[in-house]
């Protein structure tokens, strides 16, 4: 697929024949009920009252570093262990675990490819039982390169060495749905793209091929050259 960083991303193929490693910890990103439901073997829950590691429910930013590191270490993730993240919501939500230990300073960590969609079309083992990992060490160490500003962005507008990309559906993006805020619509000059539009329609839910996912981008001006902003 000629994916620029294939690394970032893990193969259920791979994942079958590595369940048993002890450096990986398998993190299911999704709902807890949805893990007591049934998940990958081996597989730890979050355990966090929010799913995207905010601090409390509802609120908008990352928790801190300190209340990060507690949480990963809990769920048995030290500085080096290797993790694969998977969810079923086409990886919004394994790509937000991974997001947030790149902003910690954690690199070892692959979004399943296709997530638990694939797992299951392609007979993949489950269970029910739940995974009770023993408490690791974790160490949070800020990446400010990992995450942008408002004001940072607000001097990217404009600028031709700059392109801010909206990932969010159409209706939040046209603002006729306001989630609950205040002010509904994008940031001036913005160009959207929703997050789905990258992932397969089919019953896999796998990343698009590289090429493909390439010429979308470029159709938005978002180019190699560009410093880019995602919302």
């Amino acid at each position: 697929m000629a994916y620029a960083r294939p690394e970032l991303l893990a193969e259920t193929s791979w994942l079958v024949e590595h369940l048993n490693d002890p450096g990986l910890r398998i993190v299911d990103a999704d709902n807890p009920l949805s893990y007591a439901r049934a998940h990958i073997p081996g597989a730890v829950a979050h355990l966090t009252e929010n799913v995207y590691l905010k601090t409390k429910h509802g609120e908008t930013f990352l928790m801190d570093g300190d209340q990060f590191a507690a949480t990963m270490s809990a769920m048995g993730i030290g500085n080096e262990t290797e993790v694969v993240v998977y969810d079923s919501q086409r990886s919004l939500l394994a790509a937000r675990f991974w997001w947030a230990l790149h902003r910690y300073g954690h690199r070892r960590c692959r979004v399943l490819n296709g997530g638990w969609h694939k797992w299951l079309v392609e007979g993949r083992p489950i269970t029910m039982s739940p995974t009770k990992p023993p408490t690791a060490s974790f160490a949070s160490r800020q990446d400010d390169s990992q995450h942008a500003t408002c004001d940072l962005v607000l001097a990217a507008v404009g600028h031709d060495d700059s392109v801010v990309l909206d990932v969010r559906n159409e209706t939040e993006w046209n603002g006729t749905n306001t989630r609950g805020n205040q002010r509904a619509g994008h940031v001036p000059g913005a160009v959207h793209l929703e997050w789905t539009e990258l992932m397969t329609a089919d019953d896999r839910k796998v990343f698009k091929p590289a090429e493909e996912m390439r010429a979308m981008f470029e159709s938005r001006g978002v180019t190699p050259d560009k410093n880019v902003f995602v919302y």
